[in-house]
């Protein structure tokens, strides 16, 4: 097989700049880490720089049967898993940590990054083309337009550097938008303090209704659980803006107990507050 037709329907843009594939290559931080996934090889032309590096023992995942029996073709040593990513026992592919690279699919690109976070104590660090938009959202910091789920997610375990950007013409087919490339690395927060599926809801629950103030966001959230403050305390530094709202919803900053006369009622002790905060003031 000479060519592989790129599919609309995997979200597939192949690259074709041999010098973008070598930057992206040269990107991977391995730090003694020799394992490395690459998502999504296509043509393999990231593929061949990997192959180069006699430190890496990469494995390939590929959905693509076309794409699959390219590489088998032409990359004769590279370990070629046809499969999608997202359905993978990983635990299983790798018993001990490794890393992962790739030109990720813009169609989903999300959802490997929150495959990542499940994974996180596994994967110490990632190299990944991906939309630009969506770089730039989880690289921002507090109180830019774009912050939102993503950001406040991969920032509790990551350290995310936007490395540069790549323009449309270098794929085939070009894609509308612009794409850029990130490095995602493992920080040293091992646990936060608080239940991480809740800080997941109230994060998402959060930055989903960005019009509603906060109170009327979570206010359904916290009859069912008194602990999503220290939830949302984890999720971003600058949460002591909540207290206002804590106070008023009958808890405490702690996630501590809550008034008997019901968990969406203003306790007796606090001062009425007319802070109407809003999650997109936060992002």
């Amino acid at each position: 097989m000479t060519q592989v037709r790129a599919k609309k329907h995997l979200g597939q843009h192949f690259l074709r700049d041999l010098e973008v594939a070598r930057r992206i290559a040269a990107s991977l931080p391995l730090d003694g880490q020799t394992s490395v996934l690459e998502i999504g090889p296509g043509t393999g032309v990231l593929t061949q720089f990997l192959l180069q590096n006699p430190d890496i023992d990469l494995t390939a995942v590929e959905l693509d049967s076309e794409s699959v029996v390219y590489l088998h073709q032409h990359f004769p040593q590279l370990k070629v898993v046809e499969a999608d990513f997202l359905k993978m026992d990983l635990k299983n592919l790798f018993p001990e940590k490794f890393c992962v690279i790739g030109n990720l699919p813009y169609n989903i690109s999300s959802q490997i990054f929150f495959k990542m976070l499940d994974h996180k104590d596994q994967i110490p660090c990632l190299v990944g083309m991906i939309q630009k938009e969506v770089a730039e959202r989880m690289a921002a910091k507090e109180g830019n337009k774009t912050y939102g789920i993503l950001s406040v997610l991969m920032q509790a375990y990551y350290s995310i550097d936007y490395l540069f950007t790549v323009h449309e013409h270098v794929f085939d087919p070009p894609p509308k938008v612009k794409s850029a490339v990130i490095r995602l690395t493992r920080n040293d927060v091992s646990r936060i303090n608080c239940d991480e599926k809740l800080f997941k809801t109230v994060v998402k629950t959060a930055f989903n209704q960005r019009r509603k103030t906060m109170r009327n966001s979570l206010k359904p959230r916290s009859c069912h659980s008194r602990s999503w403050p220290q939830a949302w305390s984890s999720a971003h530094s600058p949460m002591a803006m909540m207290l206002p709202f804590c106070s008023a919803s009958g808890m405490n900053w702690s996630g501590g107990t809550m008034p008997s006369s019901g968990c969406c009622q203003r306790s007796s002790a606090s001062a009425p507050t007319t802070w109407p905060l809003r999650a997109s003031y936060l992002g």
